[in-house]
């Protein structure tokens, strides 16, 4: 009876009244990651690549040439260009400044015009508002008509009218903006290198755009060369960090970049240019590695998930070297077959088209659903490989060699991948004997830790909490797979090891060439890997990375793999136990122990996982409640694609670069 008299009450407190409808931005305010995809550190890195998006389509049209990006001392953002500038008269329908319009209405710019931007990467027009309803003070400020006009909001509304506030003879837009903490609660702080990452890829899409980025906040020039020892000495001076960004040749340039750490099989890149349907521009490089790197664009927006305009592209490409192969006999020493596949093995590309109606899969902009973009994206890349491959036989027969090598590696590690799939445990094989598996059967309750060695794989096993954690130790360091071919990768024990204790198989292609992972038996939702916190230790950590990344990458992108970060230092005076990750945990630590003096306490420095007891282990690095895990993301894949091909691969000049001009921020153990 009191049920009932609940349902009845409910009923009718649900009324025309409980239809809540949200004004101007509070949409945005109430549920953004509806519109920047998520409040962590890329949704906020996201609101800057709104912005400088609005700049590079007024780029694109013809009006821009230079745009600059600031993070200020408060990590506020200054983005700035010298476009034609946001109009500011009085909008027909609104009955308000066209300013004040762009910044608090959703779906208003001049995107949807063609007569405006015939292209646009913010094609739904909810960019800048977006930035503006999620911000706490953003300062809008256009230079047009001789006339400089400014306007300021708080959290999306206006804090007065657009003013006039002096002249000028320069036109373009300023848009200074800072995030609002308590939408972005983890943090609000920008990485440098987070900006600078997409801000190189923009101006290799957009060749003749110059991009600069400058970093105000107080940071310190800690090294430079002593002028009379030439020794790298600390300066204490305060500096400004700064990149600027411009390619004459766009994705040409861009190639060379990504494959900065491969040996080229061929000079120069190929180039695709075509005007005809729509503007396409690919350049494509082939180098002796065994990864596939293809990176696919739609207005600048770069789509993940692939879409047409790369279901062209591959079309294309292995109509135009099977053509080529077969009428001039390169395969008649060859009887097996060749598999699309076969063509894409050390590729490295950049597709980059421009759609003035783009279908997007999603507000995301991940996936290119226009079926015109198909066959012209594979006819211009057919036309361009036949001219040059016609014009280059040496460069083509190099080509053709290595589709035949990599069809050879093919099916070898398709048997060797059967062999994996028979040991799974769908397979009847059984789980590796080294597993020491978790009672708990729910995958997102579960977790695989991943253990440098057989020792601390045993300390690992005493100190877990069994009911949820799995330990896999693994016998040292296994195979940098960005130096092997397929075949020999899965003829390692420790990784079929691996894809045997998560329980899943081999990427496959599917019907568009994207190459996916069947995630649905995967038997743990967090992959830990844990290693000694020496060089060893680290080099070990990066080969499993370079193998997730190169084989399970569906694993990254669905964030399921991690990092476990053991202490560095224990710190102790008596029974006071202070562990300590950094050295700056470990000065505060000493300092406090030992009441500011350097006697009365004693630091042990951790270098290896053996060297704690089983109790130590579980209390710093395994203990859900009290560890610190380093989820493993991809924010840039062509910039990590880039990382892991420069420091695991064959080349070495670029490696050594690297070191050079980060050597002094390494801490080597002794």
């Amino acid at each position: 009876m009191v049920e009932k008299e609940e349902m009845i009450k409910a009923e009718e407190q649900y009324s025309a009244s409980s239809i809540q409808v949200l004004e101007g931005l509070e949409a945005v305010r109430k549920r953004p990651s509806m519109y920047i995809g998520d409040v962590s550190e890329r949704g906020l890195h996201h609101l800057v690549y709104e912005v400088v998006d609005n700049c590079v389509d007024e780029a694109m049209a013809g009006y821009c040439s230079d745009i600059t990006v600031e993070i200020l001392e408060d990590n506020s953002i200054r983005v700035s260009d010298n476009g034609r500038g946001i109009p500011t008269g009085m909008h027909p329908k609104e009955h308000r400044s066209a300013l004040e319009v762009v910044l608090t209405v959703l779906h208003a710019g001049g995107k949807f015009s063609k007569d405006s931007y015939k292209v646009s990467g913010g094609l739904h027009g909810v960019g800048v508002s977006c930035v503006n309803a999620l911000s706490d003070a953003l300062t809008a400020e256009v230079h047009r008509e001789g006339q400089i006009f400014v306007q300021h909001y708080s959290k999306g509304k206006p804090l007065g009218p657009v003013e006039v506030t002096g002249s000028c003879t320069d036109t373009g837009t300023i848009i200074t903006f800072h995030p609002d903490s308590t939408i972005f609660t983890q943090t609000i702080v920008y990485r440098y290198d987070t900006l600078a990452a997409r801000l190189r890829e923009l101006s290799y899409l957009n060749k003749g755009i110059r991009i600069t980025l400058t970093d105000h906040r107080e940071q310190v020039d800690e090294f430079a060369i002593d002028p009379e020892s030439q020794e790298s000495k600390p300066t204490g001076r305060k500096i400004d960090r700064f990149e600027q960004f411009y390619s004459e040749n766009g994705l040409s340039e861009f190639i060379d970049y990504l494959d900065a750490g491969a040996q080229k099989l061929i000079p120069v890149p190929v180039c695709v240019n075509s005007d005809k349907i729509i503007p396409i521009d690919i350049a494509l490089q082939y180098n002796n590695g065994y990864s596939e790197k293809i990176y696919s664009y739609v207005n600048n927006i770069n789509t993940i998930e692939g879409g047409t305009h790369l279901q062209g592209f591959k079309m294309g490409l292995s109509r135009s070297l099977k053509n080529y192969a077969e009428s001039n006999k390169l395969l008649e020493k060859y009887k097996g077959d060749l598999a699309p596949e076969d063509f894409r093995e050390g590729l490295t590309a950049v597709i980059s088209v421009k759609v003035a109606e783009p279908q997007f899969e999603g507000q995301t902009k991940t996936k290119l659903g226009n079926t015109e973009v198909t066959s012209a994206v594979s006819q211009a890349t057919s036309a361009a490989m036949d001219q040059f491959l016609e014009e280059h036989p040496k460069e083509g027969k190099l080509i053709i060699e290595k589709i035949v090598l990599a069809a050879t590696a093919r099916n070898a590690a398709r048997k060797a991948r059967e062999m994996v799939q028979r040991k799974s445990p769908m397979g009847g094989g059984g789980m590796p004997g080294k597993l020491a598996d978790c009672s708990e059967r729910d995958p997102e309750k579960c977790e695989l830790f991943l253990v440098e060695g057989d020792s601390a794989g045993g300390t690992a096993k005493q100190g877990r909490d069994r009911r949820i954690q799995a330990i896999l130790p693994l016998r040292g360091k296994i195979l940098n797979v960005e130096k092997a071919a397929g075949d020999r990768a899965f003829d390692s024990e420790e990784i079929r090891n691996i894809y045997t204790a998560l329980g899943v198989s081999v990427a496959v292609e599917d019907e568009s060439g994207e190459k996916h992972m069947d995630l649905s038996k995967l038997r743990y939702h967090k992959v830990v890997i844990m290693t000694d916190a020496d060089v060893d230790g680290s080099h070990i950590a990066c080969l499993i990375l370079t193998f997730f990344f190169r084989y399970m990458f569906d694993l990254i992108k669905n964030g399921y793999v991690y990092l476990a970060t053991p202490p560095l230092y224990l710190v102790k005076k008596g029974k006071e136990e202070v562990y300590c990750w950094t050295e700056e945990q470990r000065e505060e630590a000493a300092m406090r122990l030992g009441k500011g003096s350097d006697k009365g306490y004693t630091v042990q420095r951790y270098k290896g996982l053996g060297e704690m007891s089983d109790e130590q282990l579980w209390d710093t690095t395994m203990n859900p409640a009290k560890r610190r895990l380093r989820q493993i993301t991809i924010e840039n894949a062509a910039q990590a694609e880039r990382t892991f091909s420069m420091l695991m691969g064959d080349d070495v000049p670029p490696r050594r670069q690297f070191i050079e001009e980060n050597a002094h921020y390494a801490n080597i153990d002794a």
